[in-house]
C-alpha cells in the first residue's frame, strides 16, 4: 500500500518545468477553468510577494497557485487566505514539530520565528462580484533564497530535499479540506484554528498600513479577517496591513 497522499478530488494539477509566475500563469488560464486548478512550477522566474516585492525560488522550493472560481464578493473570496495558511501549516506540520511554527497575520507562515512561506491573493471581479481568485503559495522546503537578509522577517528553509509535487499533493489535500469546513460550517472554525497557531497573540504588535502606523495588543481576527487590535485610542479593526514584532 502506498503511504503517499492522494491527490484531492475536484481538483486539477498543472505541472510546468518553468514560467515567470505562478500567479501570473493563473490569470492567463482563469478564463478556461472548469474545475479549481493548481500550477505549479518546478522553475519560477518572476516571483512577486506582497506589494510588489519579489519573491525569489530557488530549485527544490514549492511555487504553486490554485486558481479559483469561488464566487461572492471580494471579502469573502479574501477570507481564503487563512484558509491557505491553514493548509501550509499542517503540510508543513507533517515535517517539523508543530511548536516550531506559527501563524503570522495575514498571510505569512513562520518556522523559529523566521518566515519559511508566503501566500499572496490575486484577483479579478465584475462590480463587486469575483470572476477568479488566485492564491500563490511560496514555500522555503529547500534552500533559503538571496537577497533578503535584512527582511523584517529573515527567511528561513526547511533545508530538506522535500518531493515538492508529493509536498504540494499533501498541501492541496489540506486545503481541499479547509474548502469542505467552508462550505459545511462557515468561516468561525477557520478564524479558531488559525488563532490557536497565530503568533504573538495577546502580545504588542505594531501595524502598518499605507498611511498609518498603528501599535496595540493583538487581540484577535475578526469575523471578516480583520486585525483587532486594542490601543490606547480604544479597539481597532485593520483590514490591510504589514505588521512587526
Amino acid at each position: 500500500m502506498s503511504s503517499e497522499p492522494a491527490w484531492p478530488e475536484g481538483y486539477r494539477l498543472i505541472v510546468r518545468d518553468t514560467c515567470d509566475s505562478t500567479n501570473a500563469e493563473a490569470a492567463r488560464i482563469a478564463s478556461e477553468l472548469d474545475y479549481p486548478t493548481w500550477i505549479l512550477a518546478r522553475e519560477q522566474t518572476g516571483g512577486r510577494g506582497r506589494r510588489g516585492r519579489t519573491w525569489q525560488t530557488p530549485m527544490g522550493n514549492l511555487a504553486a497557485t490554485l486558481v479559483m472560481r469561488p464566487g461572492g464578493t471580494a471579502g469573502w473570496a479574501a477570507l481564503r487566505s487563512f484558509m491557505a495558511a491553514n493548509a501550509v501549516f499542517e503540510a508543513l506540520a507533517m515535517l517539523v514539530p508543530r511548536s516550531r511554527l506559527s501563524l503570522k497575520w495575514p498571510n505569512d507562515v513562520l518556522l523559529d520565528g523566521g518566515k519559511v512561506a508566503g501566500i499572496l491573493l490575486e484577483s479579478a471581479a465584475s462590480g463587486d462580484r469575483i470572476d477568479w481568485l488566485a492564491i500563490g503559495i511560496g514555500v522555503n522546503l529547500a534552500a533559503v533564497p538571496d537577497g533578503l537578509r535584512d527582511a523584517a522577517f529573515p527567511p528561513v528553509a526547511l533545508g530538506r530535499d522535500v518531493d515538492v509535487e508529493v509536498f504540494l499533493t499533501t498541501l492541496a489535500g489540506f486545503y481541499a479540506t479547509q474548502e469542505s469546513i467552508l462550505t459545511r460550517l462557515g468561516f468561525e472554525p477557520i478564524r479558531e484554528s488559525w488563532l490557536r497557531h497565530a503568533a504573538r497573540l495577546g502580545e504588542i504588535i505594531t501595524a502598518r498600513t499605507g498611511n498609518e502606523e498603528i501599535t496595540g495588543r493583538f487581540e484577535s481576527v475578526d469575523e471578516a479577517g480583520r486585525l483587532v487590535l486594542s490601543t490606547p485610542a480604544g479597539e481597532r479593526r485593520i483590514p490591510a496591513a504589514d505588521v512587526y514584532f
